[in-house]
Parts: C-alpha cells; structure tokens; sequence
C-alpha cells in the first residue's frame, strides 16, 4: 500500500482529480494509519465503520472518473471534532452528558465538505464540551501529542490536531473559542487557523461560548486553509451570526515588502520561554530582510483579557448548558427522588468537574446580585478591548504574538493547575474577543524537540491577506515533520 501521509489536501486532491491516486486506495490507506497508531495517540472518539467509508469513497471515485466531481477535495480524507453534529454519527462533545447522543442532521460546515467529495473518517476526541487546553476533561481519556505521548496534544481540538499531525488524514475541522483550534496546532506542529467570527456557519456545532466559537481548520500548509476557506465561508440561512464577507480577490503576490506587522510587547511580559522568544524575533528579523516593518507595541488592556474572556465565556456556557436536565436528551440518573433531583443528580453525574466549574462561576457572575459588578463590567471591558486592537490595526496590519508562553506540557500538569491553564489563554482569547482572525503556524522545534508555533492576528475580515502572506512568507518551521510518530516508537 502506497503511504500518503506526507502529502497536503490539495496535492492528494490533484491526484485524485489526474487519476494517479484512487480514492478508495486514499481511504485504505488512511484507516491502516489509524490502525497502527491510533489505539496509543487516541485521536478518535468515533471513526466510521470500514465499510461506510470504502463505499463513499467508491462512489466519489465513480463520479470523479465520469468528471461530474472536480472539487480539489474530492476522494480526500478528513476529520471532524465531535461537537460538530453529523447525521447518524455519535456526537458526543467529549462529554457523558451526551454519550448516547446520535444528530439527525449535518453541521453546514461539515455538509459542504462532504457535497465536495470530502471522505470523513471519523470524529475526533476533545476537552468536554470544549472546556479545556489538553483533551483530558475529556469523558473518554486524553489524547496524546505524537511528537511525545506523554504530553498533551493542546486542546480543546486536540483530537483533530492529532488526526493531522500523526498522518491520519491531511486535515481536520476544530472549533476554537478562546485558542483551541491554535494552541494545539502550534503543540503539534501545524497550521491553525481561526477564522473572523461569522466567516463559516455555525449551524450544527454545540455550543459553549456563542459568541466567540468559531469552526476552524487544520492543515499541513496555509494553501489548505485557503482552499477550505474558499469552500466553507459564506452566510447560512441557518445561522443568523453568519456573515456574506466579501473577499478581494489579490492579483498580485502577497510581498512581505511594505507590510507592517506589530509585537504587542505588554503581551510578552507574561512569562513567555525565551526559546519561544527567541523565534518570535528570529521570525521578526526574517520578515524585516524581506521588506515588512516589524516594531513593537504597546497594546493595552492586556491585564483584562484573561478576566473578560472567562467570564464572558463562562455566563455563556452557564446559559447554554442549561438545556442538559436529564429530561428532554442527554444523559439521566438511573435513581432520583423526584424532579429536582432527577436535575442535580443528571447534571452532577453527567458532566464533568471542569465543565461544573465553569457552570457555576458562569452562574454566580449572572445572578442578580452580582450581574452587574462582574458580568456586565466584562462587557463593558471587552468593548475597550476591542478598541484596543482596533486601534492596533489602524497602524499595523498584522500583530505577531506567541500563540502559548511555552509547549505541550506533561499530560496531568494542567489538572493540578487549572487557573494556570486559564492564564496560558492570555496570547490567544483577544481574536475571540473581538472576532477577528488568526492563524498559528510552526517555526520550529524547542531544545527538547516539541514543535513551537506562532501567530498572525488579523482585524475581521483578513482572513484571505494573512493566509496568502503565509502561504508566501512562511519563515521557518515548515520542514518540521508532519507525522513524526512512528519515528519515535
């Protein structure tokens, strides 16, 4: 069996389209990759039975053959994190609460990939209800970073990042709230993009945060998140939030000449590993040798980022997660003492400890009492953030910033510090924050041979301007290996 682990989307697609690559050889091979690693790397939560995915593929090679299918995504094998609803497919949110949940319908984001020919996999593992940084709130076990299994792959997409970076299939769906499409791409090695809020539909994907989740992507390449950019934006009548941005098509080569890029300095100061600095201004250097202004900034409001994000986040899933009563779906306690505590005893069982957490802090900062001295004070603070990086971006086009103040830590080290794991959001929460875009992407391996990343954040709407600029100007990282886990059993 030929080994397509090292090829992008869009190149296995071209191969496919120009019938030196069969589809179903694609899918046989990508599920012999799971079988060799997954049981170890646990990227998975639910993949597809052999069959149902032999046949879809199959049948889009039929049609790829006839020319009635010449998307560049056709015959090409992906994975989608399991908050993301699939008809007839478990969607679990990592969570027990939800462990016998089966959809009727399809997420917009996933229905299209799978209109472009799109072979899914499966569903890949993730922090319960996205409420973490490491997959080990997860229900059903942590996953595993494949450059080193006894660190986390990041979170919440970590499942997904996983699925990519040990050579599963060449991209994957995440969603990203505060940085959980980013920080585990940086972890593992790939590129993360998170795109302006109501860029893709949010229709089919549970949620936390409303107003900050967002569907992401990783890829080997910022070329693949280009084209699924191209395929997944758009506005939904299914989605009110969902906007029909206009992208202006560039003509010319996006040069690193001309273009002001800024290092929010106040950022850094937050115990940042001076390995990670010392690529961020070797990243910096090489930009300015090719044309682009690189100086530093002060941003402001960095010392209220991580506060507005939790609290703002945390009323939201309070309110969200409200539905979860053991009563209409979901899970429901075997014994009870009428309804009330048919509520505690479902809702205390069913979720987790992080997820109960956040539940009650998002409670308390909306009660009555407290409503306005925390809740709506956060609002109030992220309009000033906001203005913040609006103002930014008056004399930058770009900012560049860590995207976590150091790599993957050791599995276990972010349960026993989990205000901690809140602070290592402070470099990504902002984009979410003010819904404007962001992209991770890999400039090399630290001492201890873990990937490093950095990140590109745009105002809403530069999606298209930061993703040519890499795709162009990558400076470093991208000779890192995209599946490094059977070089280190």
């Amino acid at each position: 069996m030929k080994d397509y682990k090292d090829l992008s989307a869009r190149s296995l697609g071209q191969r496919i389209q120009e019938g030196t690559v069969d589809a179903v050889e694609a899918a046989k091979d990508a599920l012999a990759a799971i079988e060799e690693a997954e049981e170890k790397l646990h990227a998975f939560l639910h993949i597809l039975p052999r069959d149902v995915i032999l046949a879809r593929a199959g049948e889009v090679q039929a049609r790829v053959e006839r020319k009635e299918l010449t998307s560049p995504l056709a015959g090409v094998p992906f994975a989608v994190k399991d908050n993301l609803c699939v008809a007839g497919v478990p969607t679990t949110c990592g969570s027990r609460m939800l462990s016998n949940y089966i959809p009727s319908y399809t997420s917009t984001a996933v229905q299209k990939l799978l209109d472009a020919g799109a072979i899914l996999i499966g569903k890949t593992n993730m922090d319960e209800f996205a409420m973490g940084s490491s997959t080990e709130t997860s229900y059903f076990g942590p996953s595993k970073n494949p450059f080193d299994p006894s660190r986390t792959p990041g979170g919440s997409s970590g499942g997904s990042a996983v699925s990519v970076a040990a050579g599963f299939v060449p991209f994957s769906l995440g969603t990203d709230t505060g940085g959980s499409v980013r920080q585990p791409a940086s972890f593992c090695g790939l590129v993360g993009w998170k795109p302006s809020y109501g860029l893709i539909s949010r229709n089919g994907l549970i949620a936390y945060a409303s107003s900050m989740d967002v569907v992401g992507t990783f890829t080997k390449d910022p070329g693949d998140a280009l084209m699924l950019m191209s395929m997944l934006a758009g506005k939904d009548p299914k989605d009110s939030t969902s906007l029909d941005f206009r992208f202006v098509s560039d003509t010319k080569k996006p040069e690193a000449k001309g273009l002001r890029i800024g290092i929010p300095t106040d950022l850094l100061q937050a115990g940042v590993d001076p390995a990670i600095r010392k690529l961020l201004y070797k990243c910096a250097d090489r930009w300015r040798e090719a044309g682009a202004s690189v100086t530093e900034l002060e941003l402001g409001h960095s010392g209220a980022l991580i506060p507005a994000y939790y609290t703002i986040a945390c009323a939201e899933a309070s309110s969200n997660l409200e539905r979860y009563d053991g009563v209409k779906y979901g899970y429901r306690a075997d014994q009870y003492a009428g309804l009330s505590d048919l509520y505690k005893k479902s809702r205390s069982q069913g979720f987790g400890a992080e997820v109960r957490r956040r539940i009650l802090i998002g409670t308390f900062v909306l009660s009555r009492e407290y409503y306005d001295a925390y809740y709506r004070k956060a609002l109030q603070v992220r309009r000033l953030i906001a203005g913040a990086f609006e103002a930014a971006f008056r004399s930058f086009d770009f900012l560049l910033t860590p995207v976590a103040p150091g790599t993957a830590p050791l599995l276990g080290e972010y349960e026993k510090d989990p205000v901690g794991q809140y602070a290592s959001d402070l470099f990504t929460v902002g984009a979410n924050l003010t819904g404007g875009t962001a992209v991770s992407f890999p400039v090399g391996l630290s001492d201890g041979g873990l990937p490093v990343g950095l990140q590109l954040i745009g105002a809403p709407g530069r999606d298209r301007a930061i993703l040519r600029f890499l795709e162009e100007n990558l400076p470093i990282g991208h000779e890192l290996p995209i599946h490094p886990y059977p070089c280190i059993i």
